[in-house]
């Protein structure tokens, strides 16, 4: 019944917005070119994008009405993932009359308020279309599925890491470690042993100096 009175209701603006162009109280309105590509100027191609944009908020802001039927609901998200694919070619004019990349540098607050469904490329859904029967559905089996993603990669980490892993068996490895350990530590003990002959060797000298000036 709602929609019906929506229907009616547009219905009744189309009509008094005809009437008006005709008497003249109203110049008719400018419409958006189906292509893209039959923008022949920057500016142009500028004014449309911003159109589609102002297009595409307007739905979206409708899409989260808690009123709205389910039918409506649908006929709205297929109308903003239209929208979407219209402002990309939108863009790609823009780009080819010289103008900025705006896939690049563009603000992206819309898309990200979409949410894809894996194996359905392209197509978002959007507010209250994301808790549509079979919809709402999916979502949860991706969420469900990546938790258990995440939970058997980590059991699977767990059941493969060993002593080497937590860094318990580092000293055993081949006995690296423990060789090199014992070869720094007899290079010092040899240092250590020839200072002190050194040290000896100097004071028994010194003795054997000072024996000789005593008996002269």
């Amino acid at each position: 019944m709602a929609r019906n009175e929506e229907k009616a209701q547009s219905m009744l603006y189309r009509f008094r917005e005809a009437q008006s162009i005709e008497l003249g109280l109203s110049k008719p309105k400018e419409r958006r070119p189906h292509l893209a590509s039959l923008a022949n100027t920057l500016d142009e191609a500028e004014k449309w994008r911003r159109d589609v944009i102002r297009e595409i908020s307007r739905n979206v802001s409708k899409i989260n009405d808690a009123s709205l039927p389910e039918a409506h609901i649908r006929d709205l998200n297929d109308d903003i993932n239209k929208l979407l694919r219209a402002k990309n070619h939108w863009e790609d004019r823009v780009l080819q009359l010289g103008g900025p990349d705006y896939k690049m540098i563009g603000p992206k607050m819309i898309d990200h308020q979409g949410k894809q469904v894996p194996g359905n490329r392209g197509y978002k859904y959007f507010g209250r279309a994301k808790e549509l029967p079979g919809v709402r559905e999916l979502f949860e089996t991706q969420s469900n599925a990546t938790t258990k993603s995440k939970r058997n990669n980590r059991a699977e980490l767990i059941k493969h890491a060993d002593a080497v892993y937590f860094g318990y068996s580092d000293e055993a490895d081949d006995g690296e470690l423990l060789e090199y350990e014992r070869q720094v530590t007899e290079q010092r003990m040899l240092k250590l042993r020839s200072a002190h002959d050194a040290t000896l060797s100097d004071g028994s000298s010194s003795n054997e100096s000072d024996d000789s000036e005593n008996e002269s």
